[in-house]
């Protein structure tokens, strides 16, 4: 029996503290990873079940079909989120602020209303602005216009047009149309008919 005492492991007060303290330890240790999750959860900004209204964010990118990728305040999804834009979008925007509306105000369907503009006009003479919808472009520079389309253009006011097709004809039509000169007016054609 003595030789049986002899052999049983003799336990060093020192690792019964840290056997004891372990088990605090392990307690604590449970207790500080549930407060980092709630904190963690508290941190994030819930999304509202509506949103009304325009809501500012910013382009992040552009997907291979062309979708927008937009961030904003309270976004849901990280990364930001898709959504269709109702003016046009090219890489160069990226970054770029944009207004956002929620179609039914829902949170899950933003639609890219416009671009913000970040800079000013009178200081960037060579600003180049575009707009492309399908065949048509404009562009401004502050020099001249230039407006172009696939297969006609057509600049109407009241009973007053000037048609421009894809063949080259140029059609004016009015109730009274005045051609002026302070120079030379010129008539010039393969033929000229007059009535």
């Amino acid at each position: 029996m003595a030789q049986d005492e002899a052999n049983e492991p003799q336990q060093n007060p020192d690792v019964q503290e840290q056997i004891d303290t372990s088990g605090q330890d392990a307690e604590n240790l449970v207790d500080l990873v549930i407060a980092a999750s709630e904190a963690r959860q508290a941190a994030v900004i819930e999304t509202p079940a509506r949103i009304d209204g325009v809501m500012l964010g910013r382009l992040l990118g552009i997907e291979t079909d062309g979708g927008a990728l937009v961030d904003w305040p309270g976004c849901p999804i990280m990364g930001g989120q898709k959504a269709r834009a109702m003016t046009p979008i090219s890489p160069g925007d990226v970054g770029r602020g944009v207004a956002l509306l929620f179609e039914g105000a829902d949170p899950a369907k933003p639609v890219v209303m416009g671009l913000l503009f970040e800079g000013s006009l009178t200081t960037a003479s060579e600003a180049v602005m575009q707009f492309a919808r399908g065949g048509m472009q404009a562009t401004m520079d502050g020099e001249r216009v230039v407006l172009s389309a696939e297969n006609e253009i057509v600049l109407r006011c009241g009973e007053a047009s000037i048609t421009l097709t894809r063949a080259g004809k140029i059609i004016l039509r009015g109730e009274y149309i005045s051609s002026r000169s302070s120079g030379m007016n010129r008539i010039q054609g393969g033929s000229v008919q007059i009535n």
